[in-house]
């Protein structure tokens, strides 16, 4: 029997910014297919949390994004559990520095694989379900995806294709399904194992100096970029192709 309420998939929703938008679509009404790959403690904790405000909500999903066969896979477990898909949110993506020089092929394919590989290969797969259901896609860009970040070409590169995926997808699939992206600037600071090549008090210096040129003079919250996604999901009804920059302003000052 299919779900009366509308349904979101979101991608690397146990922590972080996923975690809160997982949040947020649940605190809206939506029922949550829930994917992770390798935080099983905190995908496991945040779906029996959410299940016990409102139980059979949450499907737990583990996955690796890399692998094609696991990413139209997603999208049948979570219409088969649900019986339908309203939303999908690509949040999903790995960092890493990849110096000119020194870049290797294998950092390539992981830098591509969740910013790029998975987000388009989801949305094809989602697509019929999004169109039944007069649906849309939110992609979790970047600013580096328009203003590069210095030893992170690759990743650039990916978000910048990312942001292309949206202004095509947009044309692609209207008039049944909107397509639009959030670009975060500073939210969270990469944690150790992100492959930030900054450590200690340089890194701490590096972060002040970065909100300093923000106008808001202080980092965003993973609940503003989560409460973005949530209104270019329900109310942002004539809004596709579009991009919400996330940033303090930080664009204004270069």
């Amino acid at each position: 029997m299919a779900s009366t309420r509308p349904v979101a998939l979101v991608t690397g929703a146990a922590r972080r910014i996923g975690a809160a938008t997982a949040r947020r679509l649940h605190g809206a009404g939506f029922n949550i297919a829930l994917h992770y790959r390798g935080s099983v403690a905190e995908a496991e904790a945040l779906a029996a949390a959410l299940n016990a405000e409102r139980p059979g909500s949450v499907l737990p999903l583990q996955a690796d994004l890399s692998t094609f066969d696991r990413l139209p896979e997603l999208v049948a477990r979570t219409v088969g559990h649900f019986g339908r898909l309203d939303a999908l949110v690509n949040n999903a993506s790995s960092f890493e520095p990849t110096p000119i020089g020194t870049t290797t092929p294998a950092q390539w394919d992981r830098l591509f694989a969740s910013n790029a590989f998975a987000p388009f290969f989801l949305s094809q797969a989602a697509a019929p379900h999004l169109v039944a259901a007069k649906g849309g896609i939110v992609n979790l860009v970047d600013i580096y995806a328009e203003r590069p970040l210095h030893d992170h070409t690759v990743y650039c590169m990916a978000k910048a294709a990312l942001l292309a995926m949206t202004r095509s997808l947009a044309m692609e699939l209207g008039p049944d399904v909107r397509v639009n992206a959030v670009s975060p600037g500073a939210i969270l600071w990469p944690e150790p194992g992100d492959g930030d090549a900054v450590a200690g008090d340089a890194c701490t210096v590096k972060q002040a100096a970065m909100i300093e040129r923000t106008p808001m003079q202080r980092t965003g919250t993973p609940e503003e970029v989560a409460e973005a996604v949530r209104w270019l999901l329900v109310d942002a009804t004539y809004s596709t192709g579009q991009v919400i920059h996330l940033d303090g302003g930080r664009l204004l000052a270069g």
